[in-house]
């Protein structure tokens, strides 16, 4: 958008700018964007009807507001995405450090040359893009930081006194006058600043080295943090924590839908020279594994479980599709549920282990979320493998009624003749396909119940039936780098009981 022409105070007078502060400003935007039906915080899935009416009614209503949520629950985005609100530009006095309103001065050069120059005074016009201000919270923050320092440089080069407002080094907050200061994890920063910001939302004034300075900022807060730590440790004075207006707790997405939009927005998937295709039973199983993970008695559920978790996961997964590709000369490759042990890096690292897991190890506990996702998957679209048996009692002489055939018979009888299957990442399409092609009635349950198209989506959706069977603790599986061999159950047991 073009810059206003104003450049004095006279002609902004003149143009006949609004005399307004920054809340209202964004109050008076977000109106307008709601009466034009514009999409509200574009790129923020599932929080239509949970977090975003909250956020709307803060901003509303000229809130400072903290979000609250777990790790991984867009809550920096959401912050930034409050850019949106402010206006295109905004005038300033010109050679300002802390965005000096012309019509309301607040720092000490700006008072002075509004008062030689009144109308004169020459503008210059801000951007909104810095106009949102962002500190990440640190035990090492300090006062100087945030709100500002006597400056001795410029105080002994103008000979003024350490008390004079004119000898200040403006912190991050002073800087971020007229618009939206973010601190993300709040309760890291230490009491007594703590203290600074409470004096800077209630009071308007700033104290520096004992010299109490006066100064009107115009600003809106925003703060995130962790439930764990803003309620449960006591890290937040309660004086802040109370003029803080609204708090908004996030969550992680309620649906494995609303989880792969996040996942088809966020993570990079095109890779040049290869056409790839992710079957929509693996697709799921990528993002059940965030979700087995935040159940999980392994995993650390006051940390959470980052919605980056599917994220990287997925392009890891791709990325084990070029490296097969380019290894196999093959054009178009198609996701195996053996490509999904490719995310284990991407698992280990986005998660937080209790005792219990620590004791299995981290290597461990991402295959057994691969598995149970992929049994998940499994299990909504296939037959079940073990159903229930009905319950009642019935009369002595009434036959017994016979127990339904299982679909998975032949494939199981397959196996327990000591038959076993090897399937290794260096096959080609047609070799993968050929090889699970042997195993009577697993292409006809494959075909009747995923519907994969011919060739290598046939292949990989027939491994994947094969893998929700191990899964279910009806076939037994072997593995090594690169490497798998699917066999009888009972014939691994018995083996095991052998070599004991």
């Amino acid at each position: 958008m073009k810059q206003p022409d104003p450049k004095t105070l006279g002609a902004l007078k003149k143009a006949g700018y609004p005399d307004r502060t920054v809340k209202e400003e964004m109050r008076a935007n977000l109106l307008e964007a709601l009466r034009e039906r514009r999409k509200i915080f574009p790129g923020i899935v599932g929080y239509d009807e949970t977090v975003i009416p909250e956020l709307v009614n803060a901003v509303l209503a000229r809130h400072d507001f903290i979000l609250l949520g777990l790790r991984g629950q867009a809550k920096t985005r959401i912050l930034r995405g409050l850019v949106d609100f402010l206006d295109a530009w905004i005038p300033v006095v010109k050679g300002t450090e802390i965005n000096d309103h012309p019509y309301h001065p607040v720092s000490a050069p700006a008072r002075r040359a509004a008062a030689e120059a009144g109308d004169d005074l020459e503008i210059d016009w801000v951007p909104r893009e810095v106009r949102y201000q962002e500190k990440l919270a640190t035990p090492d923050v300090t006062i100087a930081d945030l709100i500002g320092d006597i400056d001795p440089v410029k105080a002994a080069k103008l000979k003024l006194s350490f008390s004079s407002e004119d000898a200040i080094h403006y912190g991050l907050v002073p800087r971020a006058n007229r618009g939206i200061f973010a601190i993300n994890e709040l309760p890291d920063l230490q009491p007594r600043i703590q203290v600074g910001l409470l004096n800077i939302m209630q009071e308007k004034d700033i104290q520096i080295r004992g010299f109490p300075v006066r100064l009107p900022l115009d600003l809106c807060i925003v703060y995130s943090a962790n439930p764990e730590d803003y309620t449960n440790r006591g890290n937040i004075i309660t004086p802040l924590k109370d003029r803080i207006d609204s708090q908004i707790l996030t969550h992680y997405p309620r649906d494995v839908a609303e989880a792969r939009t996040i996942t088809d927005q966020e993570a990079w998937t095109a890779r040049e020279g290869i056409e790839f295709v992710l079957p929509d039973y693996l697709r799921d199983a990528v993002e059940r594994i965030a979700f087995e993970a935040r159940r999980s008695e392994y995993v650390d559920q006051t940390s959470g479980v980052s919605a980056r978790l599917p994220i990287t996961a997925m392009e890891c997964v791709i990325s084990n599709l070029e490296r097969r590709a380019a290894t196999t000369a093959e054009k178009r490759v198609v996701a195996r549920v053996s490509d999904l042990q490719a995310a284990v890096p991407a698992i280990t690292g986005k998660i937080e282990l209790v005792y219990e897991g620590e004791q299995e190890g981290p290597l461990k506990v991402a295959k057994y979320l691969i598995g149970r996702a992929v049994k998940e998957a499994f299990e909504e679209r296939l037959p079940q493998v073990h159903p229930p048996r009905k319950r009642g009692r019935k009369s002595a002489d009434a036959p017994a009624a016979p127990e339904p055939a299982s679909p998975y018979r032949p494939v199981i009888e397959w196996f327990s003749h000591g038959t076993r299957l090897e399937l290794t990442d260096a096959m080609t399409s047609a070799e993968h396909l050929a090889a699970l092609k042997k195993i009577p009635g697993l292409e006809e349950i494959t075909r009747k119940h995923l519907e994969p198209e011919e060739g290598p989506e046939l292949g990989a959706a027939m491994e994947f039936v094969l893998e929700g069977l191990h899964q279910s603790s009806v076939l037994a599986k072997e593995e090594t780098e690169g490497r798998k061999v699917f066999l009888d159950m009972f014939q691994t047991m018995f083996s095991g009981l052998e070599e004991s």
